[in-house]
């Protein structure tokens, strides 16, 4: 059952759940729930599709069935959202990247967050990221983002790819970013043109987020 435990600098949720298909949704919900409660509106997108890529990860890369904790924790101003497993095993950016699935929950979560990680425990491991709590949702763009990167990541798959995943990121964006430019001048388009106005748009995006 879900509980709250509180204390004099601390309000963290604790949610059970069974890892199945049926019990994402009703997951997701539940963050909402919780984050309407104390009046985090501003993170609702965000934290709820990474509860629901970390459980969708251990219904993959655990199995179906397994029982797992989600917590959500505010800490100054950021969410810290984690899920516990049984698990042991940990994972990687670049362990998946290249694979049939690259790892898609794992580029939003790394996209989404201010940081994450892995920590084993003596009972499996817990899979964290923590979440702004100042930043609106740009929950479209990152989804885009990831999609893109996850299917950049199958073409290009190597076997070479083995920086952390922080590292991983900020390398294939500028290449993806490189590509893009590169077709575009051979459709006879501006690519310094497309980089002002991208940056352009960013810059107001971030303004509005602020």
């Amino acid at each position: 059952m879900p509980r709250y435990e509180e204390g004099a600098h601390r309000l963290r949720r604790v949610l059970p759940f069974e890892a199945t298909p049926k019990e994402v949704p009703l997951l997701r919900l539940e963050v909402k729930r919780n984050l309407e409660q104390w009046g985090a509106l501003s993170v609702l997108d965000e934290a709820g599709l990474v509860a629901t890529e970390l459980a969708t990860n251990v219904i993959k890369h655990v199995g179906e069935g397994t029982p797992a904790t989600l917590v959500l924790e505010p800490r100054g101003g950021r969410l810290r959202v984690e899920v516990h497993d049984g698990s042991s095993a940990v994972p990687t950016l670049s362990a998946v990247c290249g694979e049939a699935e690259c790892g898609r929950g794992l580029h939003l979560l790394a996209s989404l967050s201010e940081e994450w990680g892995t920590v084993v425990t003596a009972a499996g491991k817990v899979v964290w990221c923590e979440i702004s709590l100042t930043a609106v949702g740009q929950c479209a763009r990152v989804q885009r983002a990831a999609a893109v990167l996850d299917e950049y990541c199958k073409l290009i798959g190597s076997d070479s790819m083995v920086a952390p995943e922080r590292a991983l990121l900020e390398t294939l964006v500028p290449e993806v970013i490189a590509d893009l430019l590169h077709w575009l001048a051979a459709q006879g388009g501006d690519p310094d043109e497309a980089l002002g106005l991208a940056l352009a748009r960013y810059e107001s995006a971030a303004a509005e987020a602020a």
